[in-house]
């Protein structure tokens, strides 16, 4: 007869090592409530934070993506960076199991049947590209649809590593990643909001999940700090497009899309891939204002409406500000056609720090290119910002 170990009794069992006590909370924490049917994100949990109004520095529109991951069972890495909310089946089943819109890796089990839990440290890891460089504000880590497979707890660190390194090289020891999120307890089926304030520009993370589970979405919230020397190399580029550092920083109305769209990647290819106002019922007008990459001299103007049909903005006008001085309209109110790519050659070229679209009366745009180059103060500033962070 095989010898079994005896097992101790429930009231002796030692606490497990991946619960080490006095780690910091999140917002939310523990488990969410079994899925009962209905909308699946009635009970989502979420906050609204103030880092959240700069770019996604992690958006797979931006170039951004998971390189590597630790282990990936039961539902693979890329799916923590796909853009909008993570969807969920109750009755989509694979061979491997549940299948979920997210990041999910299989159960870690101790060493021996006599400590059958995972160690303290335990976890499973995620490596990340930023689609651009940049210093970064915040992060979300949500599990939503992880009620009860989710993590015990995360942390998410940076690094500064130029070019486009292989995983073993952000693996190697001394890196010097910078941690942005320290091991912090986290709940399942929410948001879980992180605010960072580490100096310096960044152009991969790392997420680690303890002891395992799953994630649904990694978020990274930021101000892009483009390579200067690749701008340098380009030399006429688009100044306010968000792959080369331009940001959105205000806009009138964000009622069914961001204006961030308006300065993504590419041409939209639906009508949510723009910037869409609500109807204006007064003689007011919408508007968005950006900062550029940097201090730049602008040649020409694109205006997009493309997917933009019967509610494309009927006229439009852009104006440029250096520094605190005032707005110069660089191009005069102009009509818009529907779903149509608007080209504008300046006579002279403008140079400014901040730009300003305003739309008139509402509907909305797809596309603001503004085509120029930096000015030498302006490429030296984004040089100084683009340095990794001290030691």
């Amino acid at each position: 007869m095989t010898a079994h170990p005896q097992h101790p009794e429930p009231h002796a069992s030692p606490r497990p090592a991946t619960f080490p006590p006095g780690l910091p909370e999140a917002d939310f924490t523990g488990a969410a409530a079994p899925y009962r049917g209905g909308d699946p994100y009635a009970d989502h949990r979420f906050a609204d934070h103030p880092f959240t109004r700069h770019a996604d520095l992690a958006d797979r529109r931006l170039g951004a993506g998971v390189v590597a991951a630790g282990d990936e069972f039961f539902a693979p890495r890329e799916n923590l960076l796909l853009p909008g909310r993570a969807e969920f089946d109750p009755v989509s089943f694979g061979h491997k199991g549940k299948i979920m819109d997210g990041w999910e890796t299989r159960r870690r089990r101790g060493v021996s049947a006599g400590f059958p839990w995972p160690a303290e440290d335990d976890h499973d890891w995620a490596l990340i590209r930023l689609g651009v460089p940049g210093v970064l504000h915040g992060i979300v880590v949500d599990t939503a649809h992880f009620r009860g497979n989710h993590p015990h707890s995360v942390s998410v660190e940076a690094v500064h590593v130029p070019g486009s390194p292989e995983p073993g090289d952000l693996l190697a020891p001394g890196l010097g990643w910078t941690v942005l999120v320290p091991r912090t307890v986290v709940g399942g089926h929410a948001a879980n909001g992180f605010t960072a304030d580490a100096a310096g520009s960044f152009t991969h993370l790392r997420l680690r999940q303890y002891p395992d589970g799953g994630v649904a979405r990694l978020r990274a919230y930021g101000e892009p700090v483009p390579d200067p020397g690749w701008l340098t190399a380009l030399g006429t580029f688009d100044v306010v497009a968000l792959e080369y550092g331009g940001q959105v920083l205000d806009a009138s109305d964000r009622f069914y899309s961001p204006p961030v769209h308006t300065i993504h990647p590419g041409r939209s290819r639906r009508m949510d891939e723009g910037w869409e106002t609500r109807r204006r019922r007064d003689h007011g007008h919408d508007w968005i204002t950006y900062r550029l990459a940097e201090r730049s001299r602008v040649r020409a103007v694109q205006l997009d409406t493309a997917c933009l049909k019967g509610n494309a903005a009927g006229w439009a006008s852009v104006s440029l500000r250096d520094g605190d001085g005032p707005w110069t309209e660089i191009l005069p109110r102009t009509p818009l056609q529907p779903d149509t790519d608007h080209r504008f050659v300046l006579d002279v070229p403008a140079v400014g720090t901040h730009a300003r679209v305003d739309i008139l009366p509402d509907g909305g745009i797809s596309r603001l290119r503004l085509h120029g180059s930096l000015t030498d103060d302006g490429a030296a500033r984004l040089r100084a910002r683009h340095r990794p962070p001290a030691g």
